[in-house]
């Protein structure tokens, strides 16, 4: 999609449903002028004021989201129920931040051995730009706002270009919460522009959720500029499973963590690595949820269907590296089929004998698709786990919980779990390592990034 072009296009349809204009640039110096204008009172707003309309944010979100769940299943294809329930997270990021933010924005006494008093306060640091993706139209707004409305910093957001409708429906509720001008600024900016607004002196910080490549070219531009950045970029999760009583539930725990979002999830498990005495079934179970499934309408949700990719792109591209595997000796167990355009259906897969002369090894694979190696030891298990670019999130499974707990104490990753897909709420900090990013957003962390950790001493 040209960066020059807001558009919703409905992936189960292929149909353009409507089209935006991007910013001019005089509308982007408006922007700046007032974010920065903003920052001078809103910085200065007693957190508790702040706070107040932080709440009322949240339930906004919640009385919507029956109606913010349908904007995003028609931009990006997320089935409805999925979509509502995203809505609803929202509501509990906001809540949250609103209700802890100001025992999380405390000033923080510390020992001086120097007599006098010393303290540490977290001060707003003033404009930010916030670049979200496609994948969690809302949810991903939310955790980069919600801490930084209550800390006092003012907000730029550029979206997606295909979730123009999403993006308009944030600043909608924000503007009825009581939000001021200038607070909250959505902009459908282009890609030069972005550079122009992360060189703007007023801007003070930049948040990415996106690609590895986006992260490179975001975070080069505000290293030169001298801005403090938080990217949360791919990721390769391993779901490490060492032994498991029921075979079935551990493999209906993995499938339904990674065709969650239809697989577009930047901490999906894209990598199951199974203990080889318990691999045949594992792959079987999961071959019996992905076998028979059919195209289906995703506001819908039909019993036997799944939903579209966000893109036909998308779909195309998973394909390419499904079928570089399989051309090189992996085995496709059920699904892999791309369906007819224009629309972006790609059939939910099991893919197994990945090697490591194949695409799919390597790369990050941003779709339905399950790829399952196979180990005979702990220690083998945790090579494979952290023999990836990425080091976002992971999980170990196992019986004996002293065990996988020694196994993901090895992971080399911004979140591990045990005994559990993920570890997902508005209070568990998400982030990651290595090539996928750096900085955290949600819980205690997530008011620990764009702030002035300033000294206040007063001496005797």
């Amino acid at each position: 999609m040209s960066a020059q072009t807001y558009k919703v296009l409905n992936p189960a349809t292929g149909e353009t449903v409507e089209e935006f204009p991007v910013a001019t640039d005089e509308q982007v110096q408006e922007t700046l002028s007032a974010a920065s204008s903003a920052y001078e009172s809103w910085g200065k707003t007693d957190i508790n004021e702040r706070a107040k309309i932080v709440h009322r944010i949240a339930e906004l979100f919640g009385e919507r989201a029956e109606e913010l769940g349908k904007i995003m299943t028609t931009e990006m294809g997320k089935p409805l129920s999925e979509a509502v329930g995203e809505a609803e997270f929202c509501k509990d990021i906001f809540e949250y931040f609103a209700t802890e933010g100001p025992t999380l924005a405390a000033d923080q006494e510390i020992k001086s051995l120097s007599g006098g008093r010393a303290v540490v306060q977290k001060r707003p640091i003033g404009p930010l730009l916030g670049i979200m993706p496609w994948n969690f139209p809302l949810y991903q707004v939310a955790r980069f706002a919600a801490p930084n409305l209550m800390l006092g910093n003012t907000i730029i957001l550029k979206h997606a270009e295909s979730c123009p409708r999403s993006a308009l429906a944030i600043q909608e509720i924000f503007d009825e919460a009581g939000v001021p001008a200038g607070v909250y600024n959505n902009l459908f900016a282009t890609h030069d522009q972005i550079s122009t607004i992360i060189e703007d002196p007023r801007i003070q910080g930049v948040s990415l959720t996106g690609s590895e490549r986006a992260g490179a070219i975001i975070g080069e531009q505000a290293g030169r500029n001298l801005k403090k950045a938080v990217l949360e970029l791919g990721g390769s999760d391993p779901f490490v499973v060492l032994d498991s009583q029921n075979i079935s539930d551990i493999a209906e725990t993995a499938w339904g963590f990674r065709i969650d979002n239809t697989g577009q999830a930047c901490n999906s498990n894209k990598r199951m690595i199974v203990m080889e005495d318990i691999y045949d079934e594992f792959v079987s179970e999961l071959t019996k949820r992905a076998e028979g499934l059919q195209p289906g309408d995703p506001m819908k949700e039909e019993d036997g269907t799944f939903a579209p990719m966000s893109s036909r792109k998308a779909a195309e591209d998973l394909h390419e590296q499904v079928q570089d595997a399989v051309s090189k000796g992996a085995t496709l167990h059920a699904g892999g089929v791309l369906h007819d355009g224009p629309a972006a259906y790609y059939s939910p897969a099991v893919l197994t004998g990945v090697t490591k002369d194949m695409r799919a090894y390597y790369e990050e694979l941003f779709g339905p698709v399950a790829v399952v190696y196979k180990v005979s030891s702990d220690e083998e298990a945790l090579e494979m786990a952290n023999d990836t670019v990425y080091g976002l999130g992971g999980s170990v499974h196992s019986e004996d919980r002293a065990r996988a707990e020694k196994v993901a104490m090895g992971l080399q990753a911004g979140m591990a779990s045990v005994n559990a897909a993920s570890a997902e709420g508005a209070e568990m900090p998400f982030g990651g390592v290595k090539r996928s990013g750096f900085g955290r957003e949600l819980g205690p962390l997530g008011m620990d990034e764009f702030v002035n950790k300033r000294l206040y001493y007063i001496g005797e």
